[in-house]
């Protein structure tokens, strides 16, 4: 089931007709995991990690303010923190609906899957996972996290600068470097024939081995990844 939500309208009236129109929502589960999907975050290593700091870690890179609310989720067992603003009004609405609910930051379960995905690979890699209107570059190498980044798009064009914009930053070589891409993407939309224009080593992120424990098709995999993965 997959909801799309106005962003005009108030969130909190958009959630109470979703609740409204499928009331299996309503019923009593084991468990609730809440995503909260925003780019207000930002990764900490453990060593410079201080909890009674938090808005310090967001102030440089995201626009906040004194009355957010901050809270961190522990990347195990990377020795990181992602810092970040939940949707405070939304876990208010949720807390009237259910007992308890556990939430995350979506780049939370982003970055620890793929930072599993490189193990024993001493190249570096680049992975892009696209959304609607942004896109994250993650890059990392042998389980270290090198870059993380979030950019907002409207066009190919814009899409493929902030990919190139990267490689130059980190001096990656678009000839050599390896770039995956997932999420709400496939062969035969713009974004991904502009990436295979401009990089040599362009492919869609194999997950054909998660798709068959799960018993999904790789292309439902890509496009839900994170939600896989939670």
């Amino acid at each position: 089931m997959s909801i799309h939500f106005e962003k005009s309208k108030v969130i909190e009236e958009q959630l109470w007709r979703t609740f409204v129109d499928y009331p299996i929502l309503t019923k009593s589960f084991d468990e609730v995991m809440v995503i909260h999907d925003n780019n207000l975050n930002s990764f900490v290593p453990t060593s410079l990690f201080d909890a009674n700091f938090l808005a310090s870690y967001l102030q440089y890179n995201t626009k906040v303010f004194e009355t957010d609310f901050f809270t961190h989720d522990v990347i195990f067992p990377y020795e990181m923190n992602n810092v970040y603003v939940p949707f405070v009004n939304i876990n208010n609405f949720l807390l009237d609906q259910y007992e308890t609910f556990e939430y995350q930051n979506a780049n939370s379960i982003l970055v620890k899957q793929l930072l599993d995905l490189s193990k024993n690979k001493e190249e570096k890699q680049v992975f892009v996972h696209i959304q609607k209107e942004h896109f994250e570059i993650v890059v990392v190498k042998n389980q270290q996290l090198l870059l993380f980044n979030s950019f907002q798009y409207n066009t190919p064009e814009d899409f493929i600068y902030f990919i190139l914009f990267t490689c130059e930053q980190l001096q990656l070589n678009p000839e050599t470097i390896s770039v995956q891409l997932f999420g709400n993407c496939s062969e035969k939309d713009a974004f991904y024939k502009i990436a295979f224009k401009y990089i040599r080593n362009c492919t869609l992120l194999d997950v054909s081995n998660k798709a068959s424990i799960l018993d999904v098709s790789s292309t439902e995999l890509r496009n839900h990844f994170i939600l896989y993965h939670s």
